[in-house]
């Protein structure tokens, strides 16, 4: 669970830090005192896109930091390999952990953020500059890492959420959460999109016959073209360190002359030069070394230098010798330089690239050539493909079917409690014929797309007497957002997410059907810290902790303030939530709201109590926790 969050300049934040505990946690305030703001740095820490904008006016950065703490993840990082010391910093795995607590633990292996115990510290700092930087338990990650994490750790049920309702596409994605078939959804959807690919290409390859053609006419023409050249890796420096030499050839011979002169003497021996007078110094030398022994190593070190000059000496008058003038040679070389340079500006830059586009053209030609093969085997992929999309797409439309029978009767269930008894809730499955589809179970070909078969819609009659329509066609708002309520409590079963966050669930919904809302909220904190804004009393009477959010302006400095507030403190909130003005009498209704929430929790909390029972997030739960399959 979310078990600390420390919020520094962030929008009109200065400094807060908050401890939450487990169950239902409650946030109430104004209308613009700063809920959302909070929320915005949870978003933050969860990766969402940041910008300049959200650091307080002054400051030279916004901080804020997580503190998660969840008791399973031990043991879940001991269940999930290390990564191999030379594997890749991102790892690449054929098959994902079953289960939400191991993919996150071989998420955090994949970068190496384990910690040494059941804390994950997220940080996220943006900077005024725009530039951020996030780091998990110290070590600093891309900011789609915090993403990643996110999906693991806190499910954000945001305002106007529930509008995801009336699009029939996200239907599927429900259903598969309810039936526990994402990951088979999943497996699924990538052998789809290979077999796809397979037709993609036939189609390509059964293009207009004419334009392949004289496609491959062009690729015939360049690859002749490249390989004609007989071009070699680093033959362009080669040549033109060759053609220098040659357009200097008269200057170099000449300048080679001068220094064999100056090192050797002239070759009729009238001039003398450098190796002469060092024969001179050398018998100086040797006179004194036969008197003085202790110059022999000054005289071993003068001939070791005297003999290095001889070499050079003696290259300079090869070099001299080697060296001549040959327009013929020059001609073959600025004619070779010249035939690269026009494959360089038709295939690229060196000829490395050019060599390369040439082989990629080569490929391509074989392609086109051998087509009819191509087509041929891609032809027989494609239908076993289809056999074995088949069975799979089958198998997974089976397991929705039976998830959609007992999913609708649970929706039922829960809308009965939200004052929504005689409305009916139907899932829809239904799958569209294709001659170019994979077979069904009856061995009709039906249309597959990357989540299957199934074109899933949820209908609903809200009111007896009236068939079943789409939800986008008859629900109101306040049905909506009732919906999206029950259809949370009944996938928490399914949900391994520790955190769930609510903002203003209650929109259109009265105080009756809000004190409902509150228990059913209560309820889904038994499995999850559940994290709630609100701006009614009858749901804000249920929190197990309760923060009151305001703005505070001090030295002409607007500054929301967060205060968790106590029985009294929440007395008082709630009578204000009830009439604008804590009356007496507003009081009294305030605190008969919180002692009948307290009463019932307690009837609820109580067999749970006596059984010590927990649930797989580490939070106290009811020893016989309410499943919907």
């Amino acid at each position: 669970m979310l078990h600390e969050l420390a919020i520094t300049d962030f929008a009109i934040i200065q400094a807060v830090r908050l401890r939450f505990t487990a169950g239902l946690i409650i946030f109430t305030g104004e209308t613009g005192a700063g809920k959302s703001i909070v929320l915005d740095a949870i978003g933050a820490v969860l990766g969402e896109r940041m910008g300049a904008d959200v650091v307080r006016a002054g400051a030279s950065r916004a901080v804020v930091e997580a503190i998660f703490v969840l008791p399973w993840l031990p043991d879940a990082l001991a269940a999930s390999p290390p990564v191999e010391e030379d594997a890749p910093a991102v790892a690449e795995h054929d098959e994902e952990p079953p289960d939400a607590h191991g993919r996150l633990a071989a998420l955090l292996r994949e970068y190496g953020l384990e910690g040494d115990d059941d804390t994950l510290i997220i940080m996220r700092e943006i900077a005024a500059s725009g530039r951020s930087i996030a780091r998990v338990n110290g070590r600093t990650v891309p900011v789609n890492v915090l993403a990643r994490l996110g999906t693991y750790l806190v499910d954000v049920h945001g305002q106007g959420a529930h509008l995801s309702l009336l699009h029939p596409d996200q239907h599927v994605n429900f259903l598969d959460r309810y039936a526990e078939t994402v990951a088979q959804r999943e497996a699924l959807a990538v052998k789809v999109r290979a077999w796809q690919a397979l037709s993609r290409e036939i189609a390509t390859l059964r293009r207009d016959e004419r334009e392949l053609e004289r496609r491959a006419e062009l690729l015939r023409y360049q690859v002749d073209e490249i390989t004609n050249a007989d071009l070699h890796p680093g033959e362009m420096a080669e040549l033109e360190q060759e053609r220098t030499v040659l357009a200097n050839a008269e200057r170099l011979g000449e300048t080679a002359v001068l220094a064999h002169a100056l090192l050797a003497g002239s070759d009729d021996g009238e001039a003398h030069g450098a190796l002469d007078l060092l024969n001179g110094v050398h018998r100086a030398l040797s006179d004194l070394a036969r008197i003085d022994a202790s110059l022999d190593p000054t005289l071993a070190a003068f001939d070791e230098q005297r003999y290095q000059l001889e070499d050079i000496a003696a290259t300079v008058r090869d070099y001299r010798e080697r060296v001549e003038a040959n327009p013929v040679r020059l001609q073959e070389v600025e004619e070779r330089l010249d035939r690269i340079t026009r494959l360089r500006r038709k295939y690229g830059a060196t000829i490395e690239d050019i060599l390369a586009y040439g082989a990629e053209a080569a490929t391509e030609l074989a392609g086109i050539e051998n087509r009819d093969e191509r087509i041929a085997d891609l032809e027989a992929q494609i239908e076993r493909g289809r056999v074995t999309l088949g069975h799979a797409a089958t198998a997974l439309s089976t397991k929705r079917q039976a998830a959609a029978i007992t999913m609708a009767a649970a929706m039922e269930a829960a809308l009965a409690r939200l004052n929504m008894s005689r409305a009916r809730f139907l899932v829809g499955i239904e799958q569209r014929p294709d001659p170019q589809g994979v077979p069904d179970a009856a061995g009709q070909s039906v249309a597959i797309t990357s989540t299957g078969v199934d074109r899933v819609e949820f209908l609903i009659a809200p009111n007896p007497g009236e068939p079943p329509r789409p939800l986008a066609r008859i629900a109101s708002g306040g049905e909506t957002a009732r919906l999206m309520l029950a259809l949370k409590t009944i996938l928490a079963g399914a949900d391994e997410t520790p955190t769930l966050i609510f903002d203003e669930i209650d929109a259109g919904i009265s105080g009756l059907t809000g004190q409902i809302v509150g228990e059913m909220l209560w309820q889904l904190a038994h499995g999850h810290q559940v994290i709630c804004v609100t701006h009614l009393p009858q749901m804000a009477a249920f929190g197990d902790q309760h923060w009151h959010v305001a703005k505070r302006i001090a030295n002409d400095r607007t500054s929301t303030v967060v205060t968790e507030m106590d029985t009294a403190a929440r007395t008082l909130e709630l009578a204000q939530m009830l009439g604008g003005v804590a009356t007496e009498s507003a009081a009294r209704n305030a605190a008969e709201l919180l002692d009948r929430a307290i009463t019932w929790k307690a009837e609820q909390a109580a067999p749970s109590v006596a059984a010590n029972g927990h649930s797989p997030n580490g939070i106290i739960a009811p020893k016989k926790r309410a499943r919907t399959k």
